[in-house]
């Protein structure tokens, strides 16, 4: 048996930052721990139709401001921004009642929802719960992330495929996913489609290219490498100096 290591989790502080920022100690780690757990359970399940990609926490001692990155950012601000305004209110009523704290909602559009994990999940999730073909389904997903400019997409559905009373797995790739290597741009995500037969996992992995240094996701700061010497890695001559370049 493989043990399997999450590919964003693989990458953290060398491409890609945490989606919360905020320090706490003791019982408070925890609590807001939780706290943003929830908060981002409760955004997921009533913006389902916006096209959440991922929602980042940033937090001061009496602060909270959570950044919503959608394919569809109008269906969460609103007319005038009244959504927006609604939301953050049933966001205060559930989590800070009685709290003195203040909350920022911002909302950010994605650029290519095409190759956002997440996005690629729900809307196969949606096409099966409307009891489309899972074959097809998967088809049509890697067709719009290859088209979009991915350099390579795997999807893997699990469960009571088409209705069949015996579960199984199946497994559609398209392009190259590079898991090992660190600078691969690897977007992962996992989603549930809940069918009248019964759950079906989706995970989908998107190559979106390389990531070199200076360039970090989520505003997070890269450990810059040394540019290596132009005489690095040749042997030296007899007199104990590097070797001369060759013309």
């Amino acid at each position: 048996m493989g043990n399997k290591v999450h590919p964003r989790a693989f990458r953290l502080w060398t491409i890609y930052g945490w989606e919360s920022k905020w320090f706490a100690k003791g019982k408070q780690f925890v609590t807001s721990l939780s706290e943003d757990v929830r908060i981002r359970d409760y955004l997921r399940k009533n913006l389902r139709d916006a096209g959440v990609d991922h929602i980042e926490i940033d937090r001061t001692p009496k602060n909270v401001t959570v950044n919503i990155y959608a394919a569809k950012p109008g269906f969460v601000i609103g007319r005038a921004g009244a959504g927006i305004e609604e939301l953050k209110k049933k966001l205060m009523g559930e989590f800070y009642r009685g709290r003195r704290v203040t909350m920022n909602l911002n909302v950010h559009e994605i650029a290519r929802p095409a190759l956002s994990g997440v996005v690629v999940g729900e809307q196969i999730a949606r096409e099966l719960e409307s009891r489309m073909a899972f074959r097809r389904s998967m088809k049509m997903a890697i067709e719009r992330v290859m088209k979009a400019g991915a350099k390579g997409v795997k999807l893997t559905l699990s469960g009571r495929l088409n209705g069949a009373e015996i579960a199984r797995v199946e497994t559609l790739s398209q392009g190259s996913i590079p898991l090992h290597n660190l600078r691969a741009d690897i977007e992962f995500a996992r989603i549930r489609a809940t069918t009248l037969q019964g759950v079906i996992g989706i995970k989908v992995w998107i190559y979106r290219g390389e990531v070199f240094e200076g360039v970090v996701k989520n505003e997070a700061v890269a450990p810059r490498v040394p540019n290596p010497s132009p005489n690095q890695g040749r042997a030296p001559s007899k007199g104990g100096r590097p070797a001369a370049r060759r013309a």
